[in-house]
């Protein structure tokens, strides 16, 4: 199974070799500013080392496997999330557990209270 917080080429988003679009997916940004970003970047002095470097990571790097390509959103956004803030991601993941956690000790608390016991006798008797 591949690996959902490794920097994969995006080729389905890509426009030349899918390397912006893979930095975009990998920090969860719209691959229009990472596109901007690498021209301006490149512009503004930084050609000797930006292309170079594009060319290297596009030569260098795998392509997105294609089953990540249909996971469901919720789940892209999880993992998109990890790769960026694994803290924050796994508070939330925390959270979701306490309140799973909370909600099925009500769930018991109801089931085995003797009101219930009481109830279901009542409407045997019916």
């Amino acid at each position: 199974m591949s690996s959902r917080t490794r920097f994969y080429l995006d080729k389905r988003n890509a426009k030349f070799m899918g390397v912006c679009a893979g930095a975009a997916d990998y920090f969860g940004v719209d691959p229009l500013w990472v596109r901007v970003g690498t021209v301006l970047v490149s512009i503004m002095g930084g050609a000797g080392i930006t292309i170079p470097a594009y060319l290297v990571i596009g030569w260098l790097a795998e392509n997105k496997p294609r089953a990540l390509y249909d996971l469901p959103e919720a789940e892209q956004k999880f993992w998109r999330e990890m790769r960026t803030s694994p803290s924050q991601g796994l508070r939330e993941v925390r959270g979701s557990f306490r309140d799973l956690d909370r909600r099925l000790r009500d769930i018991e608390t109801h089931v085995t209270s003797s009101s219930r016991n009481l109830s279901a006798e009542i409407d045997r008797l019916r």
